[in-house]
Formats: structure tokens, sequence, C-alpha cells
């Protein structure tokens, strides 16, 4: 992989192309074999920043990697606290991109929710990411970047280890597969993150699907559903037009097929749009033939809609009708919405006082002409 200015991104590379990528670099200036072992220790182990960073190499050595590798680190453009305790970081790209990562911790995890797109191309109505359209992909050093910088600061401030991954922020992961499939495997095989550990979330991106259902890790999938029906599913999700639900399912079984890989459902509950008591049971019969887990999100407001969260008796009504029918679920509390860290809530254009644009309740916003295209699929 390589870096606007023509240097390698080290930290895009899979593990086996960083090692063999920097031992030909050392064999090329006589070094010792080991001092490739040393770059992936401060690479991987030791979180290095940067090449200076590696303080057991001699300087000319420093010098020549960074020469010859570039070391994707973006910058803390703002960083924001919720009183419980989720930690929002906003990265600016070296094109001047932001983007947003989520810190989310419990008291046995420590989940990283990170970005996957600048922008977002899907336009769901529900989601302000969309609002502002797609502006770019992500490269996989971009990626992993985020995972690397939330580290540290988790490292150095008190929150221990990241424990589990969710690409779940900024962005359609499946639009950028050719980016986020290396991501996946960097983390896995080059940080230790157990691959049941690290979940992609999709909102229906088939052909994403059905190649992640090949793929020998047992990453896990968690599906933005947000209604059992094409004909509500496409007012606030435009992708169903070109992915309908049936299909969606017909990949979501080539995904159950292919053994431990588990499925979890995103339903969105907005009042009066996608909690009807009727769809309680529409949703458990459209999913009851997976072993999978429903999260009811209750829906953050975001400027620009008057759309409002189901109440708490809808929710629990949703809760004990599918279980009832056999199917686990469970309702997801907001966590850092006072940091508009919550679940739909990412926005980074917003930070910037960028304007935004307003939706209305049933209405989807487009994305920019010619961008959905670009995101590819």
């Amino acid at each position: 992989m390589t870096s606007p200015d023509a240097r390698t991104d080290l930290v895009g590379l899979l593990p086996e192309e960083a090692e063999q990528a920097i031992a030909a670099h050392f064999q090329e200036r006589g070094q010792p074999r080991y001092r490739a072992k040393q770059v992936l220790g401060w690479l991987y182990e030791r979180g290095a920043a940067d090449f200076e960073a590696m303080s057991d190499l001699p300087r000319a050595e420093r010098d020549a990697l960074a020469e010859r590798f570039a070391f994707t680190s973006p910058a803390v453009a703002k960083l924001s606290r919720s009183v419980d305790g989720t930690t929002k970081h906003l990265w600016r790209l070296d094109d001047g991109e932001l983007i947003e990562s989520v810190l989310i911790p419990t008291s046995s995890r420590l989940t990283l929710c990170i970005s996957s797109q600048a922008g977002c191309a899907m336009a769901c109505a529900f989601c302000a990411t969309g609002w502002a359209g797609y502006r770019r992909q992500l490269t996989a050093g971009e990626i992993v970047s985020q995972f690397r910088g939330a580290r540290a600061w988790a490292r150095d401030n008190g929150y221990g280890e990241i424990t589990n991954i969710v690409y779940m922020g900024m962005g359609e992961p499946l639009m950028n597969r050719k980016a986020v499939f290396p991501s996946l495997a960097i983390l896995n095989r080059g940080y230790g993150l157990g691959a049941r550990r690290i979940t992609v979330s999709t909102v229906g991106v088939v052909p994403g699907i059905l190649e992640m259902a090949a793929m020998p890790e047992q990453y896990r999938l968690a599906v933005s559903l947000h209604a059992p029906n094409h004909e509500l599913r496409q007012r606030i999700i435009p992708l169903e037009k070109k992915h309908s639900i049936d299909e969606l399912m017909e990949a979501l079984r080539k995904f159950d097929e292919a053994g431990g890989k588990r499925i979890t459902f995103e339903y969105v509950m907005i009042q009066g749009v996608t909690d009807d008591a009727a769809l309680a049971d529409e949703l458990a019969d459209r999913i009851r033939e997976f072993n999978a887990f429903v999260n009811l999100i209750p829906f953050n407001p975001i400027p620009g809609t008057d759309w409002k969260p189901s109440s708490r008796a809808r929710l629990n009504y949703f809760v004990e009708r599918l279980e009832a029918r056999g199917i686990s679920a469970f309702v997801r509390e907001s966590r850092g919405s006072d940091i508009a860290a919550a679940c739909g809530q990412l926005r980074a254009e917003a930070t910037e006082g960028r304007k935004p644009v307003q939706i209305t309740p049933g209405s989807t916003m487009k994305a920019r002409p010619g961008r959905e295209a670009a995101a590819g699929d």
C-alpha cells in the first residue's frame, strides 16, 4: 500500500507484508535481521506513534525508515468525554478530512467503534453521518490508525486494553472492502484481536456479506435491518432499492451456513415509524430462521428531524414479543449521547461548523451526485 507521498504505509500493510518489507529494507542496508523484529514490536505491541519513537534503533536507521515508509498517525482534532465515560476522538487525516471513533467502556470490556469512510453515501434517514454525503474512502492504514490512536489514549488514561472493535462509525464498511478487509486481517493477526471480537456492521451490502461468508475467520456481522419489510425499509434506507430485504436474507443464509459467524440485527425504534406493534411479529417472522440476537436501539435525536425515540413501554413490548417467539432481544441503552457519540449521531463535519442538511420524517436524503458510485461495491 502506497501513501500519497509515494512511501509505503507501514500501518496499512498486512503483518506478513510488513515483515517482508522491513526485512528487505534492513538487508539492503546491511543491518542485522533482528532490526525487523524491533520495528514490528514497536508497531504492534508498543504502539509507537512514529519512527522517531523507536528509541532502540540507531538514529541513522530511524531516519532511513522515515524516508522509505510512511507511518499513518492522524492528529487529534478534538476529544470529547461523556459523563458515562464514553470518549469520542475526532481525527484529522493528512488531507484535512475528519473522521470519528468512539471508545465505550463497560465493567467487562472496552469497545472501540471505528470509521471506514469519510462521510457516507448510504443516506439512511435516521443517521446524521450521511447528511453531508460521501467524501472518500479510508485506507487500511487510516482505519487501523484509529485503533492505534485510541489504544494509546486508553492506556494513558486508565481505560485498559481495547477488547472489542465494531466497524460502526462513519461510513458503510462493506462499500470499502478494498481497505476494510485488509484492516480486519491487520487487527486480527497483527494486533492479536480475536476475530470473534471484531464486528462489521452493514446496512445490507449483499456482495460484501457473501465475501465475508467465504472468509475462514469468524468475524461477527451486525445487520442494520431497522424494518422487517420492503415498503418500510425503502422509506428509511435507500439501499433497499438496490439490495432488497429478500436478497439480503438470502445472503445472510449463506453467511449463517458458513458456521460460527454470529449475526446481530440492529433495529432502530422510532416513535410512529418503526415501532408499530404489528412490526414486532413481522420482525420475528423475518429473522426467526437465524440463531441471531436483536439490538433494539432507541432513536437518538439528531438536528433536522422531528422524530422521537419509542417509549419505554413500546421498547419492552418489542422485547417481550420477540422473546416469546424464541428470539433473544435487548434494548441497547444510548452511550455518549451528550457528546453526539451515540448510534446514528456521528457526523464529523458538524464539528467544523459545516451547515447540516435538513430532513423530514418519512423522507430520505439523497447522497451527492456521483458519490455513491464512487464508493463502489
